[in-house]
């Protein structure tokens, strides 16, 4: 814990007095140099991305918001910023908070949020309207911080939702909507085998280490894999897959955060539509207690910080 001096935002940039911030892996996988060279693109790094609060100043163009305004705002993951009592946020990654959504609430839904979004809408092709033929969908690791959107997007979408969690969280997972919820440590968990035999047109995973061995039965003729997480080994079965016109594929995510989705979830949690659950709140100054809970890997939901 350190006192820095509070930053200047800019053009084209807003200073945010935040007062919730969010934690997501990929903030402590920058911690512990699995983004290297990357990121930290240089030291002192001040962690997360993921905010919401009030703007205190506006940088000069700025012509959306204003001193007092709430909002939500996603940083740029290069510099970070959020684990502070301000931070700077671009114009573009900035929305408005209506008092309906707690900055709690607006602070979980950026990178979690829009990485669900973009999974579904974009690598699925699911239309959230239920304009759509039903999908079958699976999301794995449904109880995390992206599972638990991708499973009531999934729903507004109109799919049949697979979901596989915990045996602690399979009330909460079906209480979002999922039609069936397999307990990942059973042996049909572990073999993602939907209980009324469907074959998944789309996997949304958010869980680690599966091998494609495991999907690949389960996939319709042209199902998709689609991985939040890519490492090495889905990059090598992406290749393979393209390389012999499989029409299962594997996906990997690299998520392009866009101001109109992020603006269009907000909306849905306003409405009642999309619902954040939250694992634990933490203050500013025990940080480093919600980093190790992150790290831990068994968060229900999102985990916040108030400054």
């Amino acid at each position: 814990h350190v006192e820095v001096p509070v930053p200047t935002p800019s053009k084209g940039e807003v200073l945010v007095k935040v007062e919730a911030a969010s934690i997501n892996p990929v903030d402590w996988k920058i911690q512990k140099g699995m983004l290297r060279p990357l990121l930290p693109r240089k030291f002192p790094f001040i962690p997360i991305s993921d905010v919401a609060g009030e703007v205190s100043e506006v940088g000069p163009g700025v012509q959306n918001f204003k001193a007092g305004d709430k909002v939500v705002a996603m940083l740029n993951s290069l510099s970070g910023g959020g684990l502070a009592e301000y931070a700077v946020a671009k114009q573009s990654l900035t929305v408005p908070r209506p008092p309906e959504v707690s900055a709690a609430e607006g602070a979980a839904l950026c990178i979690a949020g829009l990485t669900a979004h973009q999974a579904l809408t974009q690598s699925a092709g699911l239309k959230l309207d239920g304009s759509d033929p039903r999908k079958n969908i699976l999301i794995t690791a449904a109880s995390g911080g992206v599972g638990h959107y991708a499973v009531q997007l999934a729903k507004l979408g109109n799919a049949h939702v697979t979901a596989t969690c915990g045996a602690r969280n399979v009330d909460l997972v079906k209480s979002l909507g999922a039609d069936e919820v397999l307990d990942y440590k059973t042996p049909e968990g572990a073999a993602l085998k939907s209980p009324s035999g469907q074959k998944y047109d789309a996997v949304i995973h958010c869980a680690s280490s599966t091998p494609w061995s495991t999907f690949e039965p389960n996939l319709s003729a042209n199902g998709k894999v689609i991985d939040i997480t890519p490492g090495p080994g889905t990059l090598a079965t992406y290749a393979l897959k393209k390389l012999t016109f499989s029409k299962k594929q594997m996906v990997p995510l690299l998520l392009i955060p866009k101001g109109g989705n992020l603006d269009f979830l907000v909306k849905l949690t306003k409405e009642g539509k999309l619902k954040t659950v939250i694992d634990s709140k933490y203050p500013l100054s025990k940080a480093e207690d919600a980093w190790a809970k992150s790290i831990d890997g068994h968060a229900t939901g999102k985990i916040i910080i108030e400054p």
